[in-house]
C-alpha cells in the first residue's frame, strides 16, 4: 500500500521530468544556447506546483541529472520565460528560478547571474504596472474626490486587504529575494544593488497591498544591515534617494508613514556606528526640501516628512538644519515658502528636547522678515504661521522687537493682496494682548479694512477692530469703531450683519448697562466725574450724524429679533435721571433711548417722561434769551426734546388716556405758535399724528382728527406767511430793501420784526411736515405764496425789477425763508404730481444758479426723491443734475455722489451718456471721503454690475478728461469735468483715473484697449485727425503713450493663478483643479501670443510713423514715445531685431535705451547712485545713438516679419501712402456690451 502511495506521489514529478527531458532534447541537451526557448505555461505551472512543496527544489535538482539536463540550462530557460511580456508566466518563472537557485544542493555563487536577476526585477515592475492600470474586481475603488480623499485617507488600502493571485506571486518573489540577499553578496555588483533599490522603491509606490510594502522594506533593511553588500554609507545614500519620492507623496498613504518609520527605526541606529550613514541622514531633510512640491497640499505633506526626519537631530545637528532653513528663507520663492512652513514646524518642537533654544529666536526673526516678502503668497503664509506660534512670540517679544513687528503688521493690513490683508488682520486680532498701545494710523487701517471689497477681509477686520475696542476704550478707539463697524449692518453678507449686531449688543449696550449706576458725588459734580469718560464718548459717538442711521438699523434689527432687553431702557433712564443735577443728560442718551423704547415700551416709566417733558420745556424757553452760547445750548436742548418726543410716540400705547390727551393738546399748542426750533417741528407733528391714530377708537376717526388739525395748521401757516409777505411788500414800497433789524425805524409806521420772519420760516417748515404726515390736506392757499418766494430769486435783473416793483428777492432778504420754501415746495411736489410737472424745471434751474450751498444740497435731495417718484420727468435732466458732482461745496458733492450712486444701483438712472464720464472725476476729488466712496463704487459695485463699462468708455474718457474739442461728439458742458494741463498734478490725476479703469478690465479687454489706443489716438495723430499742435491734443497723445507703457496695461505671460492666492488654489491632482489650471494656462498663452502679434502687426508700424512725424516737428513728445517703446519691448529684447526689421535705426536707439535703463536700475539698487539716477540716465539718447539721423518714412520700410505671415510682394513699383497703410491695420475690437455705453 505504501509503495502504491509513493508511486502516485511520484507521478507529477515523473511527468515534470518527462516534459523537461523533452525540452532538453529540443534545445540540445546541456549544450549552451544563445537564445533558449521559454517554458510553456503548463510546464511553468507544473514546475511551480512542484517547487512549492517542502522538498520540491531539492528533489528536482537531484533528479535533473537523470534526464541529462543541467541546472544551469534549466535556469537559462527560466530566465527567458521571466523576460516574457505575460505577467503570470513571468512571475511563475521568477518564483521557480529563485526557488531552484536557493536549493540546498544548488551552487548558488556560481549560478547567480546579475542579468537574470535584473530580468526578475523588470518582471516585478511590469506586473505591478499592469496591476495598477487594471486592478482586479475586488480591488476597484471609486474615483477619488476631494471629500473622499479627506474623510478616508487610507480607504485605498483598507478596501484591498485580500491580495489577488498575482499579488501573492509578487509577494513570493520578494520573499525569495530577501532569502537570496542573506546568502549572496552584492559588493561586487554595485549596479545590480542600485537597480534593486530603485526597483524596490518603484514597487512600493505602485503596490496596493501593505504586505508588499513590508517585504520591500525588509529587503532594504537587509541591504543596509547585512555585511557584504558594499559600503553602508553608499547603500544608505542610494536607499534614501530612492525612497525620497515616497516620503513626498501628496496623500495620506501608509507607504509614506511606513517609509519614514523605516528610516527612523532601521537606518538611524546605523548612523551612530557609520559616519557615511550619519552624513546621509543629515543630508536627507535638505534633499527632501529641494525636491518638495510647490502646491499647498503636497507641500504640507513634504514639510511633515522633513520634520519627522529632523526630530532625530539634536544639538549641533539641529542647529545646522535650522541654519539651512533660515538660508532657504532667503532663496527662491518656492524655497522661501517651504522655509516658512518648516520654521512653523521647528518651533513646535518640544523646548525640553534641547537646552539651547537660541535658534528659536532666529527662526522667529526669519518668519517676521518673510512677512515683508516680495511674493504675496509668502507674506500671507508667514503671517498665518506667526499667528499659530504667537505664544512663542509673546515670550520673546524683547528679542524680536515689538516696534518693528507692530509697524510690519500695520503695513500688511493695507497690503494690495487680499490673502495678506486677511492674514494680517487675523494676526492682529490675536496680537492685541502683546501690543501695548494702538496708534491712530493702525486704527485708520483697521477702519478702512472694514469696507474692503472682499467679504473675508471685512469679517477679519470686524473681529480685529472689535478686539481693539475690548482692550482699549479711549476716545480714538471708540470713534474709529463707531465709524467702521455699525455701517456693516447694511452689508450684503448676512453673516457680517449678524456679527455686527452681536458686537453692538456686547460692546455698546452691555457696556452702557454696566455703567448704569453713576458714581456718588456732590451737587457740583460734572458729567466727566459722574460717568466714565468712555461712556460719555460712546454715547456721543452713537448720536453722530454719520453713525446714527446705522445705529438705528441695528436697534431695529435687534428689536425685531427680540434681543433688546428692558434693562437697556432702564439703564438709559437711570443715566438721564442721574444727570438731572447737571441740567442736561449726556449727549446721545436721549437719542438711544428713543430708538430702544420702540421695542421695550413697558420699560419706560410715564412719570419719568412727564417730569423730563416739563424740565426740558422750561429749560428750553429760558435758554432762548441767552446770547450766542445760549443758542448753542438751545440746539442741544431741542435735540433732546426731539428724542423725548420720539420716545413718547413709541410708548404712546402704554400711556394713560388723560395724560395722552393733555400731551396731544400741549403738542398742538406748541406747533401753532410757530416759535420752535426747526429740528423740533417735525418731531412734534409726527408725535401728534401718532397719538391721534393710536388713541382713536377707529382708523377713520384717527385719520379725521389728523386731517382736521393739519388743515388748521396749514391755514394758520398761510396767514403767518401772508402777513410777513405783506410787511416785506410794504417796506419795499417805502424804499427799504434791506432786512429790518431789531432797531429798525419806528417813526410811527408799522415795521416788521425778526420774530415775524422767524415765525414765517417755522410756519413754512411746518407746512412741509404736515404734508408728509397728511398728503390729503388742501394746499391751494399756500402754494401761491411759496411760488412768490421761490421765484423772487430770479428778479435780480434791472428789467425784471421794474416789472415787479412790489417783489423782493428773498434769497437776499430772508435766505432761511427762501431755502425752507424750496424744501416745502419739494415736499408738496412729492404728493402732488400736477404740481411736480410744473415746478421740476424750476428746481433744476435753481440747482444750477443758486449761490446758497444749503439750498443746492436740499434741492439735490429733492431731485433724488423726484427721480424715484417721477423717473420719466427727471431722466432728461440727468446731465444737468450731474454737474453737482463738481459743486464747489464738498457737502454738496458728496451728497450728490451718494444719491446718484444709489439711484444707479437701483436702475433709476442708467450708466449711459455723460453720467459715467462725470463720475470719474470723483476718483481724484480733493475730499478723501469722496475718493474713498468712488474707489468702492468703481472697484466693487460697478465692476459687478457693468463689467464692460470701463472698456467701452475708456477712449472717450481720455478725450473728455483732457478737454479735447476736436471730436464732433464732444459736449461743451464736459469742460467742467476736464482736468486740463501738462503739469504733473493734472497728469497724475488723469493717470490715477486711467489706472482705476484698467484694473476693472479682463485680460482680453486690456488687449482690445491697447489696440484701440493705437488705432484711435496714435494713428489719428499720424493721419492728422488729432491735432498735436494743440495743447489738449498733445495731452491726449501723451496720456495714450503713458497708458500703453504702464504696468496695469501689461498682460502677464501667466494668468493662470495669482501668487497671493497660491495656497487657496484647488488641488492639482483633483479633476476640477487640473481642468481649471489647464484652461487658465491655455487662455494665458493665447492672450500673450495675440498681444505679441498685435504689437508687431499693429502697434510697431504706427509707432514708427508717429516717431517720424514727431521728429519732423521737433515735438517734446518724442522722448515719451521712446519711453513707451522701451517699456513695451523690454520683454522682447532678444527679438527686437526681428520686430523692428523695418527700422534699423530705431533698433539701435531702443537697445541703447534699454541697456542704459538696466544699468541705471542696477546701480540704483546697489545704492551707488542718487534717488533720481534712473531718470537721469534714461533721458533722451537720440543724440548718442543716431547722430541726428532721421527715421526713414514708413513708405521706405519693409513690413516686419511675423510668424505665419506670407509676403506676397515680389517688388514695388512705387511708394505706398502711409495713410492707406494705417487704415489697413486700423481694426477696432468689438465686444458685446450690456448697454452701459
Amino acid at each position: 500500500m505504501d509503495d502504491l502511495d509513493a508511486e502516485e506521489a511520484n507521478q507529477p514529478l515523473s511527468a515534470l521530468l518527462s516534459d523537461l527531458q523533452l525540452l532538453a532534447s529540443i534545445s540540445g541537451g546541456t549544450a549552451s544556447s544563445s537564445d533558449p526557448p521559454p517554458l510553456s505555461d503548463s510546464l511553468l505551472s507544473s514546475l511551480y506546483s512542484h517547487l512549492s512543496t517542502s522538498n520540491g527544489p531539492s528533489t528536482l535538482v537531484s533528479r535533473l541529472s537523470s534526464i541529462d539536463l543541467s541546472l544551469s540550462s534549466l535556469l537559462r530557460h527560466l530566465s527567458t520565460s521571466i523576460d516574457s511580456t505575460s505577467v503570470r508566466p513571468s512571475l511563475l518563472a521568477a518564483v521557480s528560478y529563485l526557488s531552484l537557485l536557493l536549493s540546498p544542493s544548488s551552487p548558488l555563487v556560481s549560478l547567480f547571474s546579475p542579468l537574470h536577476f535584473l530580468f526578475i526585477l523588470r518582471s516585478l515592475r511590469r506586473s505591478l504596472k499592469n496591476q495598477a492600470t487594471s486592478p482586479p474586481d475586488n480591488t476597484k475603488h471609486k474615483p477619488k474626490t476631494k471629500s473622499n480623499s479627506k474623510s478616508k485617507p487610507t480607504a485605498k488600502f483598507e478596501q484591498n486587504r485580500q491580495p489577488s493571485d498575482t499579488s501573492n506571486l509578487i509577494l513570493k518573489v520578494l520573499q525569495l529575494i530577501s532569502d537570496l540577499l542573506t546568502r549572496i553578496q552584492l559588493e561586487s555588483y554595485n549596479d545590480t544593488r542600485k537597480t534593486l533599490i530603485d526597483s524596490i522603491s518603484e514597487i512600493m509606490n505602485s503596490s496596493y497591498y501593505h504586505a508588499v510594502s513590508n517585504s520591500c522594506l525588509q529587503i532594504l533593511r537587509i541591504i543596509v544591515s547585512e555585511p557584504g553588500h558594499g559600503n553602508k554609507g553608499e547603500a544608505t545614500v542610494e536607499i534614501l534617494r530612492s525612497l525620497a519620492p515616497l516620503m513626498l507623496l501628496s496623500v495620506k498613504s501608509p507607504v509614506r508613514v511606513g517609509v519614514i518609520g523605516f528610516v527612523r527605526r532601521e537606518i538611524v541606529p546605523f548612523g551612530n556606528e557609520d559616519e557615511g550613514v550619519k552624513k546621509a541622514l543629515l543630508s536627507l531633510p535638505r534633499f527632501l526640501a529641494n525636491k518638495a512640491p510647490e502646491r499647498a497640499e503636497p507641500r504640507a505633506f513634504a514639510v511633515q516628512s522633513i520634520l519627522e526626519i529632523a526630530k532625530i537631530f539634536n544639538g549641533e545637528e539641529l542647529l545646522g538644519f535650522v541654519d539651512y532653513v533660515v538660508k532657504l528663507a532667503n532663496g527662491k520663492p518656492k524655497l522661501r515658502l517651504l522655509a516658512v512652513d518648516l520654521i512653523l514646524g521647528l518651533l513646535s518642537f518640544s523646548k525640553e528636547s534641547d537646552a539651547d533654544n537660541s535658534w528659536r529666536v532666529v527662526c522667529l526673526k526669519a518668519l517676521v522678515e518673510r512677512c515683508s516678502d516680495t511674493v504675496a503668497g509668502i507674506r500671507a503664509r508667514a503671517l498665518g504661521n506667526i499667528t499659530q506660534v504667537f505664544s512663542e512670540m509673546s515670550e520673546r517679544r524683547e528679542e524680536i522687537g515689538m516696534e518693528v513687528f507692530t509697524d510690519m503688521v500695520r503695513r500688511r493690513c493695507s497690503d494690495d493682496k487680499a490673502a495678506v490683508r486677511k492674514a494680517a488682520l487675523v494676526l492682529l486680532t490675536k496680537a492685541m494682548g502683546l501690543i501695548g498701545t494702538v496708534d491712530v494710523s493702525l486704527l485708520e487701517v483697521l477702519g478702512s479694512a472694514c469696507s474692503d471689497p472682499l467679504v473675508s477681509i471685512r469679517k477679519a477686520a470686524l473681529l480685529a477692530i472689535s478686539e481693539v475696542f475690548r482692550r482699549f476704550s479711549d476716545g480714538n478707539v471708540i470713534r474709529e469703531w463707531l465709524q467702521a463697524v455699525p455701517p456693516l449692518i447694511v452689508d450684503n453678507e448676512t453673516n457680517i450683519q449678524e456679527e455686527c449686531e452681536n458686537l453692538f449688543l456686547e460692546l455698546v449696550l452691555n457696556r452702557i448697562c454696566q455703567f448704569a449706576d453713576p458714581r456718588p458725588f456732590g451737587s457740583s459734580t460734572t458729567s466727566d466725574q459722574l460717568f466714565p469718560e468712555s461712556l460719555l464718548d460712546l454715547l456721543k459717538g452713537i448720536s453722530d450724524g454719520e453713525v446714527a442711521p446705522f445705529i438705528k438699523k441695528i436697534c431695529t434689527s435687534l428689536g425685531k429679533k427680540k434681543k433688546l432687553k428692558p434693562f437697556v431702557a432702564t439703564s438709559l433712564q437711570n443715566i438721564i435721571t442721574a444727570s438731572d443735577s447737571l441740567r442736561q443728560a449726556p449727549q446721545g442718551a436721549w437719542w438711544l433711548l428713543a430708538e430702544v423704547s420702540l421695542y421695550t415700551p413697558k420699560a419706560i416709566d410715564w412719570g419719568f417722561l412727564s417730569q423730563h417733558w416739563e424740565l426740558l420745556g422750561d429749560a428750553g424757553r429760558k435758554e432762548k434769551v441767552c446770547g450766542d452760547d445760549g443758542e448753542i445750548e438751545t440746539v442741544s436742548w431741542a435735540r433732546d426734546r426731539v428724542s423725548l418726543l420720539n420716545t413718547i410716540s413709541n410708548v404712546s400705547m402704554e400711556l394713560p388716556s388723560e395724560p395722552a390727551a393733555e400731551l396731544a393738546h400741549s403738542l398742538l399748542s406748541r406747533i401753532e405758535k410757530f416759535n420752535m426750533h426747526l429740528s423740533e417741528v417735525d418731531a412734534h407733528v409726527k408725535s401728534l399724528r401718532t397719538l391721534c391714530k393710536r388713541k382713536a377708537k377707529t382708523t377713520e376717526e384717527g385719520n379725521g382728527l389728523v386731517l382736521k388739525w393739519s388743515q388748521n395748521l396749514v391755514s394758520m401757516a398761510t396767514e403767518a406767511l401772508n402777513f410777513y409777505l405783506s410787511e416785506v411788500s410794504e417796506t419795499r414800497k417805502q424804499g427799504d430793501f434791506a432786512t429790518p433789524q431789531s432797531s429798525s425805524r419806528t417813526k410811527g409806521k408799522k415795521t416788521k420784526s425778526p420774530d415775524t420772519m422767524s415765525q414765517a420760516v417755522v410756519a413754512v417748515f411746518t407746512v412741509g411736515s404736515v404734508v408728509i404726515v397728511c398728503p390729503t390736506v388742501n394746499m391751494q392757499g399756500i402754494i401761491p405764496l411759496l411760488h412768490t418766494i421761490i421765484t423772487s430769486g430770479s428778479n435780480n435783473e434791472p428789467i425784471l425789477r421794474k416789472l415787479s416793483a412790489t417783489s423782493a428777492s428773498f434769497e437776499v432778504v430772508a435766505p432761511s425763508l427762501y431755502v425752507q420754501s424750496w424744501s416745502t415746495m419739494a415736499k408738496i411736489c412729492l404728493v402732488d404730481d400736477k404740481t411736480a410737472k410744473r415746478y421740476i424745471p424750476l428746481f433744476v434751474q435753481e440747482l444750477e444758479r443758486s449761490n446758497l450751498a444749503a439750498l443746492r444740497n436740499n434741492i439735490m435731495v429733492a431731485m433724488a426723491d423726484f427721480c424715484v417718484r417721477y423717473t420719466a420727468l427727471i431722466d432728461g435732466y440727468i446731465p444737468r443734475i450731474t454737474k453737482s458732482l463738481c459743486d464747489p461745496c464738498e457737502v454738496v458733492r458728496r451728497q450728490t455722489f451718494i444719491l446718484l450712486s444709489r439711484l444707479l444701483q437701483r436702475d433709476y438712472v442708467k450708466w449711459r451718456g455723460v453720467v459715467f464720464l462725470r463720475f470719474l472725476l470723483s476718483l481724484v476729488d480733493d475730499s478723501e471721503k469722496i475718493t474713498h466712496l468712488a474707489d468702492f463704487l468703481f472697484s466693487s459695485i460697478l465692476k459687478a454690475k457693468a463689467p464692460l463699462l470701463a472698456y467701452n468708455s475708456f477712449i472717450e474718457a481720455i478725450y473728455v478728461l483732457n478737454g479735447y474739442q476736436g471730436q464732433s461728439s464732444s459736449d461743451p458742458a464736459n469742460e467742467l469735468f476736464a482736468i486740463k494741463g501738462m503739469d504733473e498734478r493734472s497728469k497724475s490725476k488723469r493717470m490715477h483715473i486711467y489706472i482705476a479703469l484698467l484694473k476693472q478690465m479682463a485680460p482680453e479687454h486690456l488687449l482690445a484697449t491697447s489696440a484701440k489706443l493705437c488705432a484711435e489716438i496714435l494713428a489719428a495723430a499720424c493721419d492728422g485727425l488729432l491735432n498735436i499742435d494743440d495743447t489738449t491734443g498733445q495731452a491726449v497723445l501723451q496720456d495714450a503713450l503713458q497708458i500703453l507703457a504702464c504696468k496695469e496695461m501689461r498682460i502677464q505671460a501667466s494668468t493662470t493663478s495669482d501668487t497671493s492666492e497660491m495656497d487657496e488654489e484647488p488641488a492639482a491632482d483633483s479633476p476640477a483643479g487640473a481642468t481649471s489650471a489647464a484652461a487658465l494656462a491655455l487662455k494665458g498663452r493665447i492672450i500673450t501670443q495675440v498681444a505679441k502679434k498685435n504689437l508687431i502687426q499693429i502697434a510697431i508700424p504706427i509707432f514708427i510713423e508717429l516717431k517720424r512725424l514727431l521728429e519732423s516737428r521737433n515735438s517734446p513728445l518724442t522722448g515719451c514715445l521712446m519711453d513707451c517703446l522701451r517699456s513695451l519691448l523690454k520683454d522682447y529684447k532678444n527679438e527686437i531685431d526681428e520686430i523692428l526689421v523695418a527700422d534699423k535705426q530705431l533698433q539701435k536707439e531702443l537697445l541703447y535705451d534699454i541697456n542704459k535703463y538696466e544699468e541705471a536700475a542696477k546701480a540704483a539698487a546697489k545704492g551707488n547712485k542718487g534717488k533720481n539716477v534712473v531718470e537721469e540716465r534714461c533721458k533722451s539718447v537720440l543724440r548718442d545713438a543716431s547722430n541726428f539721423k532721421a527715421t526713414p518714412p514708413l513708405s521706405a520700410m519693409s513690413l516686419p516679419k511675423v510668424k505665419g505671415y506670407v509676403s506676397g510682394r515680389s517688388g514695388r513699383s512705387g511708394p505706398s501712402h502711409p495713410a492707406s497703410v494705417l487704415n489697413s491695420i486700423r481694426r477696432k475690437q468689438s465686444f458685446e456690451s450690456d448697454d452701459e455705453h
